[in-house]
């Protein structure tokens, strides 16, 4: 949100329950305002969740579980940490993170950039499906599990089983990678994959990396099908 914008509406959590702010969110017309703040979120679950507006959303505090989910459109920034499935299911907008994310992190989005700055928990990027994802520091176990299609970036290191069953998602890795999981390779930095990374990582705010300090993971294509030599890696 730009700082000099004058005509935000605000809602305190603390005094306004959570099903009349999101009900307001997701009947933009009445706000007056594309700008919204949200302050005193104190943990709470489903903050500005379901919304499919261009608003321009900044939640003030830590947020609980499925924070910005199944976002469309808008730009949900959170100046804090994100319980559970920020983003989840997330079709288009951006959903910003400028502290950590706990478990499945952008969990079968499709779509829109889903930027946390800190670290992201396990199983970031499950199943994503189109979504491209930065994190700024390192995530945890299982992330990109199954991840189908979409971009995942990370700043830092990896956990264990990185990719794990991955289909056709792009994994981008500055720092080191503890394990790759069943049909996860590490593959060439071709030159149109520098161009979409120094993209991804300047939309990010992270555009003094050097995109030759990072290592693309991809699928060896050996579990699309099933054939009975690979039935130990399933």
């Amino acid at each position: 949100m730009d700082p000099l914008t004058t005509d935000v509406v605000e809602f305190d959590l603390a005094t306004t329950d959570l099903r009349r702010v999101n009900a307001a969110l997701h009947t933009p017309g009445g706000l007056g305002s594309r700008h919204v703040r949200i302050t005193h979120p104190a943990g709470a679950h489903a903050v500005a969740a379901g919304l499919d507006a261009p608003l321009d959303v900044v939640v003030d505090g830590h947020v609980g579980y499925y924070a910005a989910g199944m976002n469309q459109q808008a730009d949900v920034t959170i100046y804090g940490n994100a319980g559970v499935g920020v983003a989840e299911n997330m079709m288009s907008g951006s959903v910003w993170v400028s502290g950590s994310a706990s478990q499945s992190a952008g969990a079968t989005a499709h779509g829109g950039l889903l930027v946390i700055e800190g670290d992201a928990a396990a199983r970031c990027g499950i199943s994503m499906k189109g979504v491209d994802i930065v994190v700024g520091c390192d995530v945890g176990h299982m992330s990109a599990f199954m991840a189908q299609a979409g971009t995942l970036v990370v700043r830092g290191d990896a956990g264990e089983a990185l990719g794990d069953s991955i289909y056709e998602a792009r994994l981008y890795v500055r720092g080191r990678v503890a394990s790759l999981g069943a049909d996860c390779v590490a593959k060439p930095m071709r030159a149109e994959h520098h161009e979409e990374l120094a993209r991804l990582l300047k939309a990010a705010g992270y555009e003094n990396d050097d995109t030759a300090s990072y290592t693309r993971y991809g699928s060896a294509r050996g579990l699309y099908h099933f054939h009975v030599d690979n039935v130990g890696s399933y």
